[in-house]
């Protein structure tokens, strides 16, 4: 998007990528469908980048959700607006969208260059790019770093220009997991059983949050849209005390007094697996869950009550012992303080030297929020940077 801006007024432009080639993260995004934004109103849009909303909005305010959509479809991609208000292409991926895109950049001159791993900058200011035919160094009149965060390494973003910024003295917050999984201490019974099952229809709580939606079981954990949807404050509560409990209602739409009607009846020969699978209507998964909370708290599912049986549906609690690793986490949190950005997004400490997307110091859950402030700040780096050259 920097690219676009800049050669769209008329500078050369040059795109270096460490990666065999251009745009893998964007591919990996659109493996579910390329989110791309989202349909909700532009003060509700905003406010889902908590306290970094008031430095994301002028960039937004510049390339809004509408914007993003009419730039798809001027590539030939038009979008649609599914049924949660997500805005997706109507190819669904990501591969036409993303080649439609650099065929339009390269037939406006805007240049790439693979394989070609930013290590920093030289003794006389000149950019230094560690190549498969040796190190290279090119000077620059504008220069806009868009390194991406620290998850899917394996991608190109993997936050090593940390460490180059900060021997400038520029102020980073540490790059933390975002809309990430986290661990938890499974039994191996349970681990064994139901690692890959989804829990599906769930309303997750933890304080005064809620999150409608599916989670997985992982070997190790817990993952999915809605631990998505809460993972800054589960993330932040176990940065706090070591853990956080998560309550999972597992029958959400089903009324407690229903509920306990329904596990009152005679379950006659059946096993108590079967019956709750029935009464309940519970899937496997969803009865190891109440028997892993039970196990794990000295308790037997077969001795409650209806009563008490009701109230553990919908409020089983998961113990969180810690966050899943930031490199299988979908986006990361921390970054370039926004106080060391000018209005353009130019590092105050770097003149000339921009900066966009992930690199920055915000946060936003899935539903088209992290793409959207990406292709903004991108396409806002870039204008700064022209304006910079026109001075």
């Amino acid at each position: 998007m920097a690219a676009e801006a800049l050669v769209q007024g008329g500078a050369r432009v040059t795109v270096y990528d460490s990666m065999p080639s251009a745009g893998r993260k964007f591919l990996m995004a659109g493996r579910g469908g390329l989110n791309l934004t989202h349909s909700e109103p532009l003060p509700q849009f905003l406010a889902r980048y908590r306290e970094a909303a008031p430095k994301l909005t002028a960039a937004i305010d510049a390339f809004p959700p509408d914007a993003l959509r009419a730039w798809s479809e001027a590539l030939g991609e038009p979008t649609f607006v599914g049924s949660s208000g997500r805005v997706f292409p109507k190819a669904f991926k990501a591969s036409p969208l993303l080649r439609a895109w650099l065929r339009r950049l390269d037939a406006s001159g805007v240049r790439f260059a693979f394989r070609q791993r930013w290590m920093g900058w030289d003794g006389e200011g000149r950019l230094v790019f560690d190549a498969p035919g040796g190190a290279a160094a090119i000077a620059a009149d504008a220069t806009v770093l868009a390194l991406g965060g620290a998850s899917w390494p394996r991608l190109g973003s993997d936050g090593g220009w940390t460490a180059i910024l900060a021997d400038k003295g520029v102020a980073i917050s540490p790059l933390r997991p975002a809309n990430s999984g986290f661990t938890v201490d499974w039994s191996e019974i349970f681990r064994t059983r139901f690692e890959g099952q989804p829990l599906k229809g769930i309303t997750l709580s933890f304080g005064a949050r809620r999150a409608r939606g599916e989670a997985m079981i992982t070997s190790g954990g817990i993952e999915g849209g809605a631990i998505y949807a809460m993972s800054a404050e589960l993330r932040e509560a176990i940065a706090a005390n070591g853990e956080a409990v998560l309550h999972v209602a597992l029958r959400p739409d089903v009324h407690h007094g229903e509920l306990v009607k329904r596990l009152s009846a005679s379950r006659g020969k059946q096993s108590f697996s079967n019956f709750l699978r029935k009464a309940a209507q519970l899937s496997p998964v969803a009865v190891g869950l109440l028997q892993e909370a039970t196990i794990g708290a000295g308790r037997s599912l077969s001795a409650m009550s209806a009563e008490q049986l009701a109230e553990l549906i919908n409020a089983v609690p998961i113990k969180l012992a810690g966050v899943a690793p930031i490199a299988r986490a979908i986006s990361s949190a921390g970054g370039i303080s926004f106080d060391e950005l000018d209005a353009n997004f130019m590092i105050r400490k770097l003149p000339d030297v921009f900066a966009a997307g992930e690199m920055l110091d915000w946060e936003a859950p899935t539903g088209g929020y992290l793409l959207q402030a990406s292709f903004a700040t991108g396409g806002a780096a870039g204008r700064g940077a022209l304006k910079r050259l026109r001075r």
